[in-house]
């Protein structure tokens, strides 16, 4: 019994630095090219190094740590790479489900942009109070109501698995006062879309996706990307 106790207790430990540092890293606490190290995740949480060590391996595993043996551990930086297969993705998936949503019919677009503007006011919100962190939620919730609406929940499945690239990328793009405003003027506008699209239902189903299209072409043209991704794809 001692032994699962001390088990659990390791378990437990492991999984809670694993959750800090992975905070850490996606909301910007830990920056990408920051070397950080087992002792102070472990002074920071009141633990030994073990628990964190084994949570760097998993991190390290997962793309968001590079670990140096005696040195600590490199926070990845985002990548243009990263950057631009994350943004071409979120296209692909989100132009989809918007056809799928429309296709639907008026009730369906009516509760999507409902739920759009919902959290386009709480995007508002955070804006107001430069709440970064609550802002980057409300962005990434925005973008999940339309995959959430489709109907398809492997499609819904995969999209919430670019959650974590989204949210570091959200974390540079939204440090920009202009690039916030785009943002939520950009946001308004495909909510708006959203609602007409009983219009669009009826044989017109290029401008929902458009609006997602040109969404993406923002993004790519943001602060803290255009430098960094080829000029072809801005």
């Amino acid at each position: 019994m001692a032994t699962k106790a001390t088990g659990g207790v390791r378990g437990a430990a492991k999984d809670r630095a694993h959750d800090y540092v992975k905070r850490q890293v996606l909301t910007g606490g830990f920056p990408g090219g920051e070397l950080i190290s087992e002792g102070e995740v472990a002074a920071a949480l009141g633990m030994s190094r073990t628990p964190v060590r084994e949570a760097f391996l998993r991190l390290e595993a997962e793309g968001l740590l590079r670990l140096y043996p005696q040195r600590g551990a490199l926070v990845v930086p985002v990548s243009s790479e990263e950057a631009r297969a994350v943004i071409e993705a979120r296209l692909v998936l989100e132009q989809f489900a918007a056809r799928k949503v429309i296709k639907r019919g008026p009730t369906a677009c009516a509760a999507v942009f409902e739920r759009l503007s919902a959290e386009l006011q709480r995007q508002r919100d955070a804006a107001a109070k430069s709440d970064w962190e609550e802002f980057s939620d409300a962005d990434r919730a925005f973008h999940d109501v339309t995959l959430q609406e489709s109907g398809n929940a492997i499609l819904a499945g995969f999209y919430s698995s670019l959650r974590d690239r989204q949210m570091r990328m959200n974390r540079e793009l939204v440090m920009h006062a202009e690039r916030v405003t785009t943002i939520l003027d950009e946001h308004r506008v495909f909510a708006e879309d959203a609602r007409r699209g009983s219009r669009t239902h009826r044989g017109d189903t290029a401008d929902a996706p458009g609006e997602h299209d040109a969404h993406a072409r923002s993004c790519r043209r943001a602060p803290g990307l255009v430098h960094r991704l080829p000029r072809s794809h801005t």
